[in-house]
């Protein structure tokens, strides 16, 4: 190892990173470039060729950099990735170079401490007691998973992990859910026709009595309840649903109840915290840190009311990881607690965000993304061009070109052109999405960077390109 080397390459790839930073919004913030054309750029054999630190971050700053896409600038607005936080981006490098695995504690004993104590901090966050735990995970789908196998795990009594699913089960959420609820239905052996989706009212909550009626349904058909999914703060618009109610029936069913608070979990560190008062109702929550806290990717988190269930689901633990010195309650294993048996060290830069910027500054970052959100959504209102889906309680927002003149295929080919167009400039980030049969943009901020003038720029920007794009589809349209 050739240390000066190491040295003197980290020093350089720190001030490549600052730079970087700084400038990210004089970049495209997407490059248009074909999909063969970079893997033609990556099309090589294993190298046997040793090449210098220098030499290769020259060969990644004309390969990777200029066709990344640069969450870091302002204009990105689209999947609900955040710009990282510095912060977290140095605690990454540190937690490679010490390289724990913290799925048994003699592989990174302060690093399990620190990622207890990260994870009590989410349990406090939501309003849990000392008998809470939960897992760090890479993101929302594996928590939303983990979520599922504890509700399968608790509404069978403990047996399904061991004999399998012996009845016929089913799980409820909204038309809104996040694609990861039907894989992680998929994944716990129910099948994806063993979930229910249940139609959401004009604000785009689950509505309980159409819930309700599921339930009753299914039970007079021989399927049970298994679980109960709650969303807070969905992926289109940051809906909540009204948790209480579906809190009371999940407990009449006597089946598992989680909430899917990927997104909008970052919404406890805001003034408005209130919009997720019933959260410490469910038996577990997903969070990600790696959305609305601002930290790099990965870490998503699984958090449950009652950290045996933990134990209960995985507790396995084969003679060849027994550690013999263990006596109760000294050393955690999260292998026996969690579904990971090689665990990255995911909690550092949560810690270290939170020890630098503290709770409220990060809370004061996830504010402003909000105040954009309903600045974006006066704008469209008090257009007489635009729509919005609805007020907006969190950084996502929908809103839609009019153009009452043009069929519903016509109006959603004008936001996909439009979208592709906006794209290939690179000056903005965004998605398109179906809410209700129609084709909105949508646009949600989880940025430290972006402003109001970034979303005045934004809206002036679609309302230009959308007038254009429908003259085009007017002159073009058959007599």
């Amino acid at each position: 190892m050739q240390y000066e080397e190491f040295r003197k390459a980290g020093h350089n790839l720190i001030d490549y990173i600052t730079d970087y930073l700084q400038q990210a919004e004089k970049k495209p913030l997407f490059k248009d470039v074909e999909p063969s054309f970079l893997n033609d750029l990556f099309d090589e054999a294993v190298p046997n060729d040793p090449k210098s630190l220098e030499t290769i971050q020259k060969i990644l700053q004309e390969k990777l950099l200029p066709y990344c896409t640069h969450v870091n600038h302002p204009g990105y607005m689209g999947l609900i990735t955040p710009s990282p936080n510095p912060a977290g981006i140095l605690a990454d490098l540190l937690a490679a170079a010490l390289n724990q695995n913290l799925g048994a504690y003699s592989i990174g004993p302060s690093a399990t401490a620190m990622e207890l104590r990260v994870i009590r901090w989410l349990n406090d966050l939501i309003g849990y007691d000392e008998k809470a735990g939960g897992n760090l995970t890479s993101g929302g789908m594996m928590a939303n998973f983990i979520g599922l196998k504890l509700a399968r795990d608790f509404t069978t009594g403990n047996k399904a992990q061991h004999e399998g699913l012996q009845d016929n089960w089913a799980v409820y959420v909204s038309e809104e859910r996040h694609v990861s609820i039907d894989k992680s239905v998929d994944a716990i052996g129910l099948g994806r026709n063993s979930l229910r989706t249940i139609p959401t009212d004009e604000e785009f909550k689950i509505q309980v009595d159409a819930l309700e009626a599921a339930i009753e349904k299914d039970k007079s058909d021989g399927i049970k309840p298994l679980c109960i999914i709650g969303l807070a703060g969905t992926t289109n618009l940051g809906a909540v649903d009204d948790l209480e109610p579906l809190h009371t029936l999940a407990v009449r069913e006597q089946c598992w109840f989680h909430i899917d608070a990927a997104y909008g979990g970052g919404m406890l560190l805001s003034k408005n915290k209130n919009l997720l008062k019933g959260l410490p109702l469910a038996d577990s929550v997903t969070i990600d840190p790696h959305k609305w806290f601002y930290a790099p990717l990965d870490c998503g988190a699984i958090l449950v009311k009652d950290h045996d269930q933990l134990t209960r689901s995985f507790g396995i633990q084969h003679a060849y990881l027994t550690d013999e010195s263990e006596r109760k309650n000294e050393r955690y294993q999260f292998y026996v607690n969690g579904f990971e048996q090689s665990k990255r060290f995911r909690s550092l830069k949560v810690w270290m965000s939170f020890q630098h910027y503290g709770k409220d500054k990060i809370g004061k970052w996830i504010d402003n993304n909000v105040a954009q959100a309903m600045h974006l959504h006066s704008l469209a209102v008090n257009s007489q061009d635009f729509e919005s889906a609805t007020e907006p309680v969190m950084s996502a927002i929908c809103i839609r070109y009019k153009a009452e003149q043009l069929t519903n295929e016509q109006v959603t080919r004008l936001h996909i052109n439009v979208a592709a167009r906006i794209e290939k400039e690179g000056k903005f980030w965004f998605a398109t999405t179906i809410l209700k049969g129609k084709t909105w943009f949508r646009i949600n901020p989880v940025n430290i960077h972006t402003t109001i003038n970034t979303m005045e720029a934004l809206f002036q920007t679609l309302r230009e390109y959308c007038r254009e794009e429908m003259k085009k589809i007017k002159t073009s349209a058959p007599l």
